[in-house]
Order: structure tokens, then sequence, then C-alpha cells
């Protein structure tokens, strides 16, 4: 069982931590040679183009649901089921070629981010009853309204929500809101006083007794955290609110004082232990990661910096110091897991790459966790990131695929983009971002990312299309 650790003043050579810490140009290359030619192929792009596959082996290639190979063969339970085609999964993958674009300017990846877009807006939100279908089966679509979960229809929003952040498409915000507050609506319970999982059990086991801490966290994640700031009023300030209403759910209802962590469930009392789902360092850290976010965006001090505090707690626990890598979880003995999980790794090194814009001796642990990702988490032969790798020996773990129903691009290219903006920021160098909305948006309404920044330039490039383009330059990020 984790014990709080008292704080002893310690001393480091800040000017060999950020020496050693990889430039924003590693992460440029790292996206360019690592993770995008795994998602440039006319197999990733889909057919038509924007409908995007779920599932793909290893080398890129389609799966035969019929004869899957060896890749999807003993796959370990609850990330594949070859019959059906998921729009997280759609959505997630728009979400990677809005970044693409937003770190190249290439205007081909904002183009595959519109056609991804455009393909769910016309056959997976549901315009009859509300919200979104969660997977496909051919042409039919499932599964009825109250079975799907919170989490698939905040999942639905992370494309379109990035490419809303993009460029201000008002007819992209229609949707987002519109989609949004029958989320709301329909899954926060008042009486409760939390946003509920399914409301009515599902063919896939789901109950409406389930209280899960991804169904609150991932509303924050999935699309909120990164539109509020871009939205018009009303709704900055509705959603703001209820940013500040998730992060207190959180805070009341999933976190626990013993452990300093968060659980994963709280359905009843008997899930409150090691080892069961989601109660890892991943779900802890981004927690204390997106509160500490909502305390900033609502100003709320107090919230911003009890969060940072308890995030930096979870990186010492997690860190493993002989290998410079991360840990997934307390396992049940209470011991820790080290194995590998590709989302953790990067959710622990954001954290700590955030928590270095403030102080820089928070980078120690990245100059060697970065080393440790670009190492072993790539797939130097066929790209893209494995999603388990083995803690004793460093190699992928049998049974995970590297592109399934919950695994495509959106942690691999959220990492690079928010390592890149941190590389740029503690090495005093501009950051560059890319976006695509009209001329007339002010200097106050660019942003970088989850974060703040002060805007040095903004070059204006249209296309041959006439579409407006910006080229942002940013200093000063926090």
């Amino acid at each position: 069982m984790p014990l709080i650790k008292q704080n002893v003043p310690q001393t480091f050579d800040i000017d060999k931590i950020i020496r050693d810490l990889p430039p924003g140009e590693r992460w440029m290359r790292h996206l360019n040679e690592d993770l995008l030619p795994f998602w440039e192929t006319p197999e990733a792009l889909g057919e038509p183009l924007g409908n995007f596959p779920t599932y793909r082996n290893n080398d890129g290639t389609l799966v035969d649901p019929e004869h899957p190979g060896p890749d999807f063969q003993d796959v370990i339970p609850g990330i594949v089921w070859l019959d059906r085609d998921y729009t997280r999964s759609k959505s997630r993958q728009c979400f990677a070629y809005g970044v693409a674009y937003h770190m190249t300017g290439e205007l081909r990846y904002l183009n595959y981010a519109k056609e991804g877009v455009a393909y769910l807006r016309e056959h997976a939100f549901d315009r009859l009853d509300g919200g979104a279908w969660t997977y496909f089966k051919g042409k039919e679509k499932f599964p009825s309204p109250r079975q799907r979960t919170s989490q698939d229809l905040a999942y639905a929003l992370t494309g379109i929500g990035f490419l809303y952040y993009l460029t201000l498409d008002p007819a992209l915000l229609k949707d987002l809101l519109d989609i949004h507050e029958y989320i709301w609506a329909t899954y926060y319970d008042p009486a409760a006083g939390i946003v509920r999982w399914v409301r009515e059990a599902s063919p896939d086991g789901d109950s409406p007794r389930q209280k899960e801490i991804v169904a609150q966290l991932d509303q924050i994640y999935g699309y909120m955290m990164v539109v509020t700031p871009s939205l018009p009023e009303p709704h900055r300030t509705t959603w703001k609110h209820r940013l500040l209403k998730l992060g207190h759910i959180l805070m009341d209802q999933f976190y626990t004082p013993r452990t300093d962590m968060f659980w994963g469930a709280i359905t009843n009392a008997s899930v409150k232990i090691w080892g069961t789902p989601h109660t890892d360092f991943g779900h802890s850290v981004k927690a204390f990661w997106l509160i500490s976010l909502i305390g900033s965006l609502n100003d709320d001090y107090e919230m911003f910096v009890s969060a940072e505090a308890r995030a930096a707690q979870i990186l010492e626990w997690a860190y493993i110091e002989r290998n410079g890598s991360w840990a997934r979880a307390f396992a049940a003995d209470g011991k820790l897991d080290e194995d590998k999980e590709w989302w953790i790794c990067c959710e622990l090194d954001q954290v700590a790459g955030a928590l270095a814009l403030a102080d820089p001796a928070y980078a120690r642990y990245i100059v060697r966790s970065y080393d440790y990702w670009f190492k072993y988490m790539v797939d130097h032969k066929h790209h893209e990131i494995w999603h388990m790798v083995s803690g004793d020996t460093n190699q992928p773990v049998a049974g995970y695929p590297k592109q399934h129903s919950w695994k495509t691009s959106l942690h691999s290219f959220e990492h690079a983009l928010v390592s890149y903006i941190f590389a740029q920021q503690l090495h005093e160098q501009p950051v560059e971002l890319h976006f695509a909305s009209p001329a007339t948006r002010c200097a106050e309404e660019f942003y970088p990312y989850f974060y703040q920044g002060k805007v040095t330039a903004i070059r204006q490039k249209p296309t041959a299309e006439g579409n407006p383009r910006q080229t942002v330059l940013f200093s000063d990020v926090h």
C-alpha cells in the first residue's frame, strides 16, 4: 500500500537536465518517421476516405475477420470484436490527423481529419434519438440509445472537437453543442451527483448501477478540455461550470486520501481494491492533471495547486529508477506492476512535462522515459507504438494488437504534440502550431492545446482555394 512520502528538499542540475531533454525537433521527427507512416496508407485511410477501419494487423494491413492472422489470435479479452466497427476508433483517428496538421501545417492531414469527421457526422451521429451510435455491423448500427456508454459518446466527439479547435467551423459547433447537451441531459444524474455509465442494461453486460471513473473523466479529456476555451458565450461559461462539477465529482466520489489515488469504479465496496480495472497510475495521474487544468481555466488556484501536488506524487510512485521507465499500477498484492502500457506511459510523460513548465526539475523523469519510449515502445519495423511492453524483457507482449477497438492513434499523437510543446518551451524556443480558422480570429483566441501561452506572431496563409490558415508562434506556455 503506498504511503505519502515526506517532502525532502533536493537539488538538481537543471542545466544538465534541460541539455539532455530532447528538443522539439525530435518530436517532429517522431511524428513523421515513427507515427505517420502507419496512418497514411490506403488501408488506414479507409474506403471511402474517412471510413477509417477499427482493426489492422501490426504491419498495417487490413484484418480478414473470417481468417484473422497471428496478430489477432489469442488476444486478451475486451479489446477485439472483429464483427464491429467502432465510432470511437474513427473519431480518435480524426484527432490524430488534426494533430498532424497542427504540428506540420500539411494540408493533406487537415483534409483527412475533415473527411473522417464528415463520415461520422453522416453515419455515426444519431439524428433521430440524439448522441452517436457506438459501433457498426455492416450497415446496421448498435446499440439502442440508452445502452450506449457515456464514455463512448464522449469519444465520438474527440475528432470533431479537435477539428473545431483548429477551424472554429460553426457547423461543427452545432453538433458539438447538441451531442454534449444530449450527454448531459441523459447521463448526468443530479440525485447521485454523477455521470452515469449507461441508462439501461446492455447486451455487453453494462449495468445502470455502474459508477465508472471514465464516465466522468473522459467527458473532460475526450473533448471538453480542448473545446471549452474556443466556445462562444454563453456556452463557454456553461462548459466551464460543468468542468468544475466533473472535477468535484472525481474528488468527492472517486478519490481516496488513504492512497492518494482514484478508484476506477465505485459501484460497490468490493471493487475498491488494487488490481481492479482503471485503478492505476494512468487514470489517477490523468485525473489530477485534468483537475489542475480545470482549476487553471476557472481561476481556482487551490484546485490547481492541490491537483498538481498529487500528480507529482503519482510520478514518484510510478517511476522505475533502474531503467527510467514507468510502471502501470500497484498490482493486487500492492507491488508495482512494471509492464508498460502505451497510454499510461503517455499520461505520465505528459504530466511530468506539464510540471516541468513551472519546475524544470520534473524534466528529469522524461529525459529518461523518452529514451525508453523511443527505444522500446516504438515498432521500428512497421511504425506506431506497441500496446504493451514487458517490464522484464522490454519486448512487446503477445495478445495485444497494435490497433484495435481501444487503441488507435489518439494517445501516441497527443503524446507527440504535448511533448513538442513542452520541449520547445523548456528549450526557450517558440512553439509553432498551425490552425485553419477565420482570418478574423484574434490573438487571444489562439491557445496551444490544453495550455495557455503568449502569441508572438500570426502568419496568415491562404490556400489555393482561399481557405484561411494560420501559423501561430507561442511563448511563455503554462
